[in-house]
């Protein structure tokens, strides 16, 4: 087709398709109506492009009680597929989209918002992605405790730092088995397991070990998540053909801070184990800490590092630092203590910058009652940590949870099962704005 200079009028086609919604054992197709545009029309921002294809989807109700519990793929990248040619998902006057282009301005612009409508805006993209009653559980074990060598001012677990806590050997792969079938009996989904060293290094043995023990807990049938410290390109594609499923290795805070709390590994560091895990196909759950003596600016530029990610973490924990006697932060007078509004602004600003990433409620969460919970909930988190331990400090019991989530009316997430889609869309209640081309904008000499 040629193109001439003079503006050719604005062509609407109104077309019907269908789309899928994947499930376990359905397939939910919903026939929806579309109306395309091709324009010259200048664009105000750039007024020599041509926008081709795009066009605004709204599902119909369900039909059938079946549609109501269909799921998204479990593999990442699949799901991720179905959304190609997602530009924005729009409800309720709120306007959501998957972005890696965030600029330190903007997220610190949504931060800052009036808290109603910082919680208006996060709950209100939270439903358009997301089912809201569905929360996933997930267990942390400490396999080797104390003895790190390195310098974290926060961690308790560090041999530069006099705490209650007293070193002790790598836990045998039978004990950490036998913790995680408890943890599946109370409900746990996601069994993770840390442990306090700087790297694997050349670990050979202990390695050998918690290979042995990812295929045991992956054999229950539960998801697995190691947090290990640093690994190479080898060692994360050893876990992944274990059977691994998620990596934790947290940034802590923004990169112009990190110096003021660690010294012995560097934020590079982080970011390369992070390259290497993603580079395996294993999920990535990176996040970070409140209360390390960071201004909101670093809270700011800890989100803007996951949000400008080339791949958003699947998910990302908000931390909030329980004090241990014996830290430099332990044993810091001056450094403000983490309430519950610091969370929820947290929380509720990486909902908006990160739509599709499970947002962690981690350690911490002791400290908040189930009313400061329920709001941070409410704010876009949609996975806990749960047990007696959160590695050497104390977290909500199993039972205590339970009776949580039976008063919030909240059903945890199965394991190795993806999302549900979420309520909202399938009632019709979302609108989504696609384009069909390959390239959301073409250029045309």
């Amino acid at each position: 087709m040629s193109m001439s200079s003079s503006r050719l009028p604005a062509l609407a086609i109104t077309t019907a398709f269908a789309r899928r919604f994947p499930s376990s054992s359905t397939k939910k197709i919903a026939s929806v109506t579309a109306v395309r545009f091709l324009s010259t029309a200048p664009h105000p921002s750039t007024p020599s492009q041509v926008v081709i294809d795009r066009y605004t989807t709204s599902p119909p109700p369900p039909t059938t009680a079946a549609s109501n519990t269909a799921r998204l793929p479990n593999n990442v990248r699949d799901r991720n597929a179905l959304f190609d040619d997602e530009e924005a998902r729009h409800m309720g006057g709120v306007t959501a989209t998957v972005r890696h282009d965030w600029t330190k301005q903007e997220i610190a612009d949504i931060y800052s918002l009036p808290f109603h409508d910082l919680m208006y805006r996060a709950s209100t993209v939270h439903r358009m992605y997301w089912d809201p009653s569905e929360v996933q559980q997930c267990t942390l074990l400490s396999i080797k405790t104390g003895g790190c060598t390195e310098d974290c001012s926060y961690c308790s677990q560090s041999t530069r730092h006099k705490t209650f806590v007293k070193p002790t050997p790598t836990m045998k792969v039978q004990e950490v088995l036998e913790a995680a079938r408890r943890a599946k009996e109370a409900g746990s989904t996601r069994f993770c397991m840390g442990a306090a060293w700087r790297e694997l290094g050349n670990k050979k043995n202990a390695f050998n070990h918690i290979l042995e023990m990812v295929r045991g807990v992956n054999g229950m049938g539960l998801e697995v998540c190691c947090t290990l410290g640093m690994l190479n390109a080898d060692q994360a594609r050893q876990l992944k053909e274990a059977g691994l499923s998620s990596y934790n290795h947290n940034l802590d805070t923004s990169p112009e801070h990190y110096p003021n709390v660690i010294s012995t590994r560097t934020y590079e560091d982080r970011l390369q184990t992070i390259a290497n895990v993603r580079d395996a196909g294993i999920q990535v759950c990176c996040g970070g800490i409140l209360g390390l003596g960071e201004k909101e600016a670093d809270r700011v530029g800890l989100l803007h590092v996951l949000a400008t990610l080339p791949e958003h973490p699947e998910s990302v924990p908000i931390n909030a630092l329980v004090a241990v006697d014996g830290t430099p932060l332990g044993d810091a007078d001056e450094i403000d203590r983490v309430d519950a509004f610091d969370m929820i602004r947290m929380i509720a600003t990486a909902r908006i910058v990160m739509p599709r990433t499970m947002v962690r409620l981690s350690a911490g969460r002791l400290s908040f009652s189930h009313a400061e919970q329920y709001l941070m909930f409410q704010a876009g988190a949609n996975s806990i940590f749960n047990g007696d331990k959160l590695l050497t400090t104390d977290n909500p019991e199993f039972d205590e949870d339970q009776a949580m989530f039976n008063k919030f009316g909240f059903k945890g997430k199965p394991a190795h099962k993806g999302p549900l889609v979420a309520p909202a869309e399938s009632a019709g209640q979302v609108h989504i704005t696609r384009v069909e081309a390959p390239h959301k904008e073409e250029q045309y000499a």
